[in-house]
C-alpha cells in the first residue's frame, strides 16, 4: 500500500479521497452524540431520500420527513432548520457515501493508471445513482470549493491521488481545471442517463465514459507511462463497446 502526506500525517494514498470528517455536517442543527442519536438523525434522512426518489426535491416538506420518518416534527426542526437543510444534509451523505466507495474500490487492486482512478470515479457515480436513495439531489447542487483555485475540493483530491501514484505532474492547477471539466462533462451525461430511464441508459452512460476518457487523454500530459496505460486502457474500453 502506498502512502502520503497530509495535514494530518502519513495515510495511504486513498485516504485523501474520502477527504471531509463524514462527521462534519454543515447543515445539522444538532450534531448527534450518542448512537441513538445519530440512528434518528439517519431515519430523518431515510425518509427524506424516499420522498425526494418519490415525489422530487421540490415537493419535499418538513412535515412530510416527520410523518414518513414516524416522528415528531419537533423532532425534524432539533436537527433542521428549513427543509433546505434537511436537502442538504442528505446530498453531504450522498457525497461521502460516494467517496466512500471510491476510496474502497481504488484500495482493492493495485491503481494502474490516471484512467483508473476517474473510470473508478464514474463507476461509483453510476453505482450511487441505482442504489442510493436520494442520490438525485447530489446534481446540479453546492460543491465543497478550494480556497486555492476555486476547482472542486474532490478534484483536489483526486490530483493528490494521482500525484502520489504516479509522481509530481508539470502543472497541477491544469491538472486540477481538465479533470474538473472533464467530471462535469461524465456527471452531466450521468445524469441524463437516469433522468431517461431508472436504471440509467446505457447508451448515456458509455458516452459519458468515453467523452471523459478521450477528453482528458487528449489534453492531459502526464507521464508516459501513466499516458500509455492509458491509452491502452482506452482501447480496451472501446474494443469492448
Amino acid at each position: 500500500m502506498e502512502w502520503c502526506l497530509t495535514q494530518g500525517g502519513f495515510v495511504p494514498n486513498v485516504e485523501v479521497i474520502r477527504g471531509i470528517d463524514p462527521v462534519r455536517r454543515h447543515s445539522v442543527r444538532t450534531e448527534p452524540t450518542q448512537r441513538r442519536s445519530t440512528r434518528r438523525l439517519d431515519t430523518l434522512l431515510d425518509a427524506a431520500a424516499t420522498i425526494v426518489d418519490e415525489l422530487g426535491a421540490e415537493r419535499l416538506t418538513t412535515q412530510m420527513v416527520a410523518e414518513r420518518a414516524g416522528a415528531s416534527i419537533g423532532t425534524v426542526y432539533r436537527y433542521f432548520p428549513d427543509r433546505v437543510a434537511v436537502l442538504h444534509a442528505l446530498r453531504e451523505r450522498c457525497i461521502f457515501r460516494f467517496r466512500d466507495e471510491v476510496a474502497n474500490r481504488l484500495s482493492q487492486p493495485p491503481i494502474r493508471s490516471w484512467w483508473s482512478i476517474l473510470e473508478t470515479t464514474l463507476d461509483v457515480s453510476v453505482a450511487m445513482y441505482r442504489n442510493e436513495p436520494g442520490y438525485v439531489v447530489v446534481y446540479g447542487g453546492w460543491r465543497e470549493i478550494s480556497a486555492v483555485d476555486n476547482e472542486p475540493e474532490f478534484v483536489h483530491c483526486l490530483v493528490a491521488l494521482i500525484e502520489a501514484e504516479f509522481g509530481a505532474v508539470a502543472d497541477s492547477a491544469e491538472l486540477r481545471f481538465r479533470i474538473g471539466v472533464g467530471l462535469e462533462l461524465g456527471d452531466a451525461l450521468i445524469n441524463r442517463a437516469f433522468e431517461r430511464s431508472h436504471t440509467g441508459d446505457e447508451r448515456y452512460l458509455h458516452e459519458a465514459k468515453q467523452h471523459v476518457h478521450d477528453y482528458l487523454n487528449s489534453v492531459i500530459e502526464l507521464t508516459s507511462g501513466v499516458r500509455a496505460e492509458a491509452d491502452e486502457s482506452g482501447s480496451r474500453a472501446s474494443s469492448a463497446a
